[in-house]
């Protein structure tokens, strides 16, 4: 890599939060050799990973999803209630339907599974710091699966987990009325949902970066979406609905 290549750019403040010692210091050990990225903490568990990003404010945290102690799920939410500013990436071999739709309902702004490509978690932690967010293609499709199921019906005998998740979801879904979206925001939205990134829809609609960025932050509060991913995935409930 080109050291300078993103010398305009601060660098990516970085904690890890894995159980497996040879994982975390390994992951850690790839990252530092970033010259855009910084390391400034590991954890061992999810109360860690609480109590290291309330001293560090990282820009990004690399998330496992099963830790001692405290789980990655309530990690995730504990964080990203207090320091919103502090994007999750989750990082973990827990690819089942409802664990990968707890951890985007609790926050994270992407999801990758451990066998993913050093270039693609590269890639990645650079998104998030340009403000996109990442779900590989099997992860969305398992979050849109979830997203159509709860729009069809409700469960017979929901467990006290999917109850919340439920309620959740019918909270975040646009209500009747909430203020429509312009011609230009649907067009935008739509993006968003073929996973453009901020440079792409600006080229695609003749808008800077910083419109883009405006643009989508209307439009979040117009459906109540907390994440970019949440509102990738709220759009095509929405067009599957339709």
């Amino acid at each position: 890599m080109n050291l300078g290549e993103h010398s305009d750019h601060p660098v990516i403040r970085l904690v890890i939060a894995e159980d497996q010692t040879l994982v975390r210091r390994g992951v850690a050990s790839l990252l530092s050799m970033e010259p855009d990225m910084e390391v400034v903490g590991q954890a061992r568990n999810g109360i860690e990973a609480v109590n290291l990003a309330q001293i560090l404010h990282p820009d990004v945290i690399l998330m496992d999803l099963h830790m001692p102690l405290k789980g990655g799920v309530a990690a995730t939410r504990d964080i990203t209630r207090e320091l919103p500013n502090t994007q999750i990436l989750v990082l973990t071999t827990l690819d089942d339907d409802e664990t990968v739709f707890e951890a985007v309902r609790a926050g994270a702004h992407a999801y990758l599974l451990k066998d993913a490509g050093e270039d693609e978690l590269l890639e990645t932690i650079r998104g998030l710091r340009r403000g996109e967010s990442r779900l590989t293609p099997q992860i969305a499709r398992k979050v849109m699966d979830q997203f159509r199921r709860l729009a069809l019906a409700e469960p017979a005998s929901p467990s006290a987990v999917s109850s919340e998740v439920n309620r959740e979801a019918r909270a975040s879904a646009p209500s009747a009325a909430s203020e429509p979206l312009s011609d230009k925001e649907t067009r935008l939205l739509e993006l968003i949902a073929e996973g453009k990134t901020n440079r792409q829809i600006g080229a695609a609609m003749s808008l800077a970066e910083g419109t883009v960025k405006n643009y989508t932050s209307r439009i979040m509060e117009k459906l109540h979406a907390n994440t970019r991913t949440e509102l990738a995935m709220l759009s095509k409930r929405q067009s599957r609905v339709d």
